[in-house]
């Protein structure tokens, strides 16, 4: 087995890459401040070889350490090389076996309302952008969160709210799942699930890949913060025509857009009707037009491609 152990040195190479990448691309933002907002992504790194489920891990130890009078580390990465009880939304199980990047990240947040909206489409823009530096170039972003190759699913998230049982501190617990070299799916998966090295034809150095992904989130977190704080001062997002910067990402990444789509808040189990995506509101909501020309807005829920 080939252990996923990112460190903090090792993350702090990379952000400096990382730095010079987000500058060469957004000259009129100060991208130093957006780094100094994220740097609290990777504050610790708690690694293991297997755990059950690392959001649940996260809830004990946020209780753990407020039962202790003690203070949980903003942005903590839980990481874990299998899972053998991973969960997605809806308690569906994720295949988590050695080769993927499983684990959690435990946000003490601080957002506005407004923000919070924005922390799904933070987590998917870091991993689809990981996924396209690291040679899927055809990655995709499908609403709201999930990276696809085509149809096939690999990566998702699940973004869950927690409140700690003795300050009552918010924290918002973001797992995530990423296919990286795991080639074997269960049957249910078949056709629907991929990896990036069968994508890519080769195998990738799992620990390069976990930090990559580090540092993209260091810098879609902290824009959540920066363009917060733009707001709040009256000048505005850094977006081309004043749009929120993370949602331009978004949408240069995704393909959902003029997609003939089946919505539900669980559209495994419970469609609940089909509709053409025709946009995204400011706030990331899910804009949508069914066929007698009527519109709806959809802040939460989940879509496939018809």
């Amino acid at each position: 087995m080939v252990f996923n152990r990112p460190t903090k040195p090792l993350l702090a190479e990379v952000l400096k890459k990382e730095l010079l990448i987000r500058q060469a691309a957004h000259p009129a933002i100060d991208c130093d401040v957006v780094f100094r907002y994220g740097g609290f992504v990777g504050s610790v790194i708690d690694c293991h070889r297997s755990l059950p489920r690392a959001m649940e891990h996260a809830r004990n130890h946020i209780r753990e350490v407020e039962s202790a009078n003690g203070s949980v580390m903003n942005g903590m990465i839980i990481l874990a090389d299998t899972m053998s009880q991973s969960k997605g939304r809806f308690t569906r199980s994720w295949h988590a076996p050695s080769g993927g990047v499983w684990g959690c990240m435990v946000h003490a947040n601080t957002l506005l309302d407004h923000s919070k909206r924005f922390v799904p489409l933070a987590v998917g823009v870091a991993c689809c952008e990981a996924v396209r530096e690291s040679g899927g170039s055809d990655a995709t972003l499908r609403w709201v969160n999930d990276v696809l190759f085509g149809e096939k699913k690999v990566a998702g998230f699940l973004v869950e709210g927690f409140s700690g049982p003795h300050y009552g501190e918010e924290y918002h617990l973001v797992g995530f799942g990423i296919n990286v070299n795991n080639l074997e799916f269960p049957p249910e998966l078949l056709g629907i699930a991929t990896s990036l090295s069968k994508e890519l034809g080769a195998e990738l150095d799992i620990t390069t890949f976990t930090t990559l992904f580090l540092a993209k989130l260091a810098w879609n977190f902290g824009l959540l913060y920066y363009e917060e704080s733009r707001e709040l001062k009256g000048d505005g997002y850094s977006g081309k025509d004043g749009k929120h910067l993370l949602l331009e990402n978004w949408l240069s990444l995704s393909d959902t857009l003029g997609q003939r789509v089946l919505f539900g808040f669980d559209v495994m189990t419970n469609p609940e009707f089909e509709a053409t995506v025709i946009g995204l509101q400011d706030d990331g909501g899910l804009r949508l037009r069914f066929a007698d020309g009527t519109e709806k807005v959809e802040h939460s829920g989940e879509i496939r491609y018809l």
